[in-house]
């Protein structure tokens, strides 16, 4: 899974200071050629100078990605839980299965990112769409009537709520991670938004053939 990797990358990212970030300081063999900002020409670094490296930085995309992501990954796991009690098909119980196997890597590694960063954790989704109205929200959150009609069917009636919710649901993760890819900055999470499209996709597809 990319999550586990994600997970590694983020731990260089916030740990060891003499990791990833830390300077180049240029030495007396070859010679270091640095490239030059855009319109000017390259340049050969100086014994002892210090080089930095390209660092990951936050921007305002990216905080809001995590933010909402997180919430969003907490009710496809609360609704995929309820299907080893209610589903009937196998491959409905397995899809569920693969999804809290996904998801939930990538929620830790957005938590442990945002505090890194000094910021608070989203709290527990409230079981409805993200705006608080009870209706579905535009990245696909189902709506408290959804989630309650969700929780009470069993069988057959289940699996096909259930397909169709998720299926929802997986459109506006992926809606979500290719905002992020279009406007965010740090590696971490766009590396996230690439395997949340590439995922969720895939099971797209896999969801509306079992709907037939």
């Amino acid at each position: 899974m990319l999550a586990s990797g994600l997970g590694t990358i983020l731990a260089g990212c916030t740990g060891d200071p003499a990791g990833e970030r830390a300077p180049i300081v240029v030495g007396s063999g070859a010679p270091v050629v640095v490239p030059g900002a855009p319109g000017q020409d390259a340049r050969t670094a100086t014994p002892g100078e210090r080089l930095g490296r390209e660092e990951s930085r936050a921007s305002a995309a990216d905080v809001l990605f995590a933010e909402r992501m997180i919430p969003h990954h907490r009710q496809a796991l609360e609704m995929a839980g309820l299907a080893p009690a209610r589903a009937s098909d196998p491959r409905v119980r397995a899809l569920c299965e693969r999804i809290v196997a996904a998801q939930r890597p990538e929620i830790d590694v957005m938590s442990r990112w945002l505090r890194a960063l000094g910021r608070d954790v989203p709290a527990e989704h409230s079981g409805h769409g993200a705006d608080g109205s009870g209706e579905p929200d535009r990245y696909g959150m189902a709506g408290l009537e959804e989630m309650n009609r969700l929780r009470a069917a069993r069988g057959e009636a289940f699996d096909a709520l259930l397909l169709r919710l998720m299926i929802r649901h997986h459109e506006g993760a992926v809606a979500m991670a290719e905002e992020e890819r279009a406007g965010g900055t740090d590696r971490i999470l766009r590396a996230m938004a690439k395997d949340v499209v590439a995922g969720q996709r895939a099971e797209i597809v896999r969801m509306r053939a079992l709907e037939r």
